[in-house]
Order: C-alpha cells, then structure tokens, then sequence
C-alpha cells in the first residue's frame, strides 16, 4: 500500500471502518500476486486521494483475511464492494478503468 489515505481492513476494524462510517466506503478485495489486482490497487490509491474526506478507500488483502474474503463471498478478485449507510449498494468483479471507478463511486454520492 503506497497511499496513506487507503485503510487496511481486518476483522478488527472492518465493521467500525465500513458499517459505521459517516461516508460511502470502497472496499478493495485483493492479492499480491493477482495481475487484475495490480492494475486496480493504483487506481484505488488515486481516487482515495482525489476522494479524501468524500469517500473512504479501503482494502481487503485475502490472503491475510480469507475469514473476511468468505464472509462476503469473494470468489474471484478483485472483488470491489460498495457500501453507502452501512449498506452494500453495488458489487463488481475484475478490472475497470479509473473513469468507470469513478462512475460508480459518483452513483453513491
């Protein structure tokens, strides 16, 4: 993690970091060793730069959290949750550009 604005979550801190946030919340599933993953992880730094205090970037690394990874069903990754009131809102799979990103995080604001 190259950005100090993205939150690493674990199970100690994901319900206060996601749940209980005041703002909508990006939560990045991913692995090292996943190509996909390391064409998303920059994206994520930028927007949780460009978003700070709008939207909160965190990240999931499931192979140090496979309990985290199994409780919200991440089969594939990346996996990019979406969460708006401590509501899930949308859901994606793979790769998207740092625009298409940016869409969705708009459709929470």
């Amino acid at each position: 993690m190259s950005n100090a604005y993205v939150i690493l979550l674990n199970s100690e801190n994901f319900e206060g970091e996601v749940f209980n946030s005041q703002i909508p919340v990006v939560v990045d599933f991913y692995a090292d060793w996943c190509g996909p993953c390391q064409t998303v992880g920059p994206i994520m730094d930028e927007l949780a730069s460009e978003l700070h205090g709008k939207v909160k970037i965190c990240k999931v690394n499931v192979d140090g959290q496979r309990d985290l990874a199994r409780k919200f069903k991440v089969m594939s990754i990346p996996t990019i949750l979406f969460y708006k009131n401590g509501e899930q809102v949308n859901r994606v799979t793979g790769a998207y550009s740092k625009e298409e990103f940016r869409r969705m995080i708009d459709e929470m604001l």
